[in-house]
């Protein structure tokens, strides 16, 4: 009880979530519940998980009122999709909720299942329904999805199962993703399915909030630390270290992976993904190491 008048951003977002997760229910089919990038379920097949997640874009924060609606669906369904990725799943099917102004277009809510569908069709992903609420005349709209994905359980990748000396690498380029990018990302899926098919990662997660927020939580589930080299993190042109380490919204893949594999998986990387960097930017490390000691990427409170 002493706790209960503090607020939510005296706390932040991580120690809110470990403190209302702590103690919930989880059934003898749960794998794993809240703390990775999706749920994982057992289901009536023995080869494989069942993937949940659910995901929001706020108006104001994840896109702004003049967004085009096209763009605001297509993002709110990616995102989730990147976290079916970071598992090394499949997508499947979403519901869809919708929170709007009585006063919203028509049109404007068909714009944005336009976009829904843009994202859905290159994965075959079922829409199988949602909801709509008003959020009032002066409320703040808000998509959220609900998405559902499979993955063989060898297949199966968990952000806590990392070992200390494992090295770290990421996808693509970071930084300046607001200059569209969070917009049009195309989600890891392809490359997350090779990754685990061929070389397994130990961990992995899909980069929402920023190197500094995410290698932090990914190193913390495995019960490590981390050592990285700044100067070696792959940035989108004109971005600087700190804008690639902090800006967030990048949806590339985070993993590590035991470095004797390493130079199997940099050779063949390239030959399957010849347009998409990857980049080696550090290591794990033993539990209470941080080098560098990272600050800032996205805070939602």
């Amino acid at each position: 009880m002493a706790n209960s008048s503090k607020k939510i951003k005296e706390i932040g977002e991580d120690l809110l979530i470990k403190r209302i997760t702590k103690g919930l229910p989880l059934g003898e089919d749960v794998v794993a519940g809240a703390g990775d990038d999706c749920a994982v379920i057992t289901n009536n097949d023995s080869q494989s998980y069942l993937l949940l997640k659910i995901d929001c874009v706020i108006e104001g924060i994840h896109y702004m009122k003049l967004t085009p609606p096209s763009a605001v669906g297509y993002k709110a369904l990616s995102r989730a999709i990147s976290d079916i990725a970071a598992m090394g799943g499949t997508p499947k099917h979403a519901m869809i909720s919708l929170s709007l102004r009585p006063e919203c277009n028509v049109s404007y809510v068909n714009s944005l299942y336009h976009g829904l569908l843009k994202a859905s069709s290159p994965y075959n992903i079922s829409i199988v329904g949602g909801e709509t609420a008003s959020c009032g005349k002066n409320g703040t709209p808000s998509v959220t999805v609900s998405l559902t994905g499979e993955v063989r359980k060898d297949h199966c990748c968990f952000r806590s199962q990392g070992k200390s000396e494992n090295a770290l690498f990421v996808t693509g380029k970071l930084g300046k993703s607001l200059n569209g990018h969070h917009l049009r990302f195309t989600p890891r899926i392809e490359e997350a399915q090779w990754l685990t098919k061929k070389f397994k990662p130990t961990a992995m997660m899909d980069l929402s909030d920023g190197l500094a927020s995410d290698l932090p939580r990914l190193a913390k589930s495995s019960n490590c630390g981390y050592s990285i080299e700044t100067k070696t993190i792959p940035r989108t042109r004109g971005a600087s270290i700190k804008e690639a380490l902090c800006d967030g919204e990048d949806y590339e893949l985070l993993f590590a992976i035991s470095s004797k594999n390493c130079k199997n998986l940099e050779t063949a990387w390239l030959k399957k993904f010849p347009s998409l960097a990857l980049t080696r930017i550090g290591k794990l490390s033993p539990k209470g190491t941080a080098n560098p000691d990272l600050k800032g990427g996205w805070k939602h409170f």
